[in-house]
């Protein structure tokens, strides 16, 4: 297991390779459809995303009666309907990382290992596990785009992800998806 804490060194993303388990600690943010979207269309990030991790997932949060944010579940979403701006967002941005499940596609892959960055993989269906992880809610925007679909800054904990495309070009999720082609080709004869 590999510890990796923020601010998030390039070079040490640089280093990780497919099937590293990597547990996070620091400053994380959200953004899934509608962020991906606004930054894909040229909008300013409303933070600095340079050197940070997008995380693709579509937070339940609440308030207390303090008025704090606490995070109930926050679960990775499908990260392939993003598929058509992560490429871009993560040269404009300078992300080191993304999670989400599923993994992504060829041109993900190729700004990965064109900027030096790596998608780490999240359980589906741990959103409670991961919710327990997030210690802290340090700031909301584009709240107008509704809870879910907000740009979350999360202060995580020992966050676990598995590197499961790397900066190298090395995607878990193109091998699986060859390897299951040759069985289903000897399958259907």
């Amino acid at each position: 297991m590999i510890l990796l804490k923020s601010p998030f060194d390039r070079n040490e993303i640089k280093k990780l390779k497919v099937g590293d388990i990597v547990h996070l600690s620091g400053t994380i943010v959200t953004g899934r459809d509608a962020v991906c979207k606004y930054l894909y269309d040229g909008n300013d990030s409303p933070m600095n995303l340079n050197g940070q991790i997008l995380y693709h997932a579509g937070p339940v949060v609440i308030k207390d009666e303090a008025g704090r944010y606490i995070v109930k579940a926050a679960g990775p979403t499908t990260s392939i309907r993003e598929e058509p701006y992560q490429a871009d967002i993560i040269k404009k941005h300078g992300l080191v990382a993304v999670i989400g499940k599923g993994g992504m596609g060829t041109k993900t892959l190729e700004a990965l290992r064109d900027f030096g960055a790596v998608y780490f993989h999240a359980i589906g269906g741990a959103a409670q596990v991961y919710a327990v992880r997030i210690k802290k809610v340090n700031s909301v925007h584009l709240l107008e785009f509704g809870s879910p679909e907000a740009m979350w800054e999360f202060e995580v904990e020992d966050f676990p992800v598995i590197v499961t495309m790397d900066s190298h070009g090395n995607s878990l999720h193109k091998d699986l998806e060859q390897s299951s082609e040759k069985i289903f080709k000897k399958l259907i004869g």
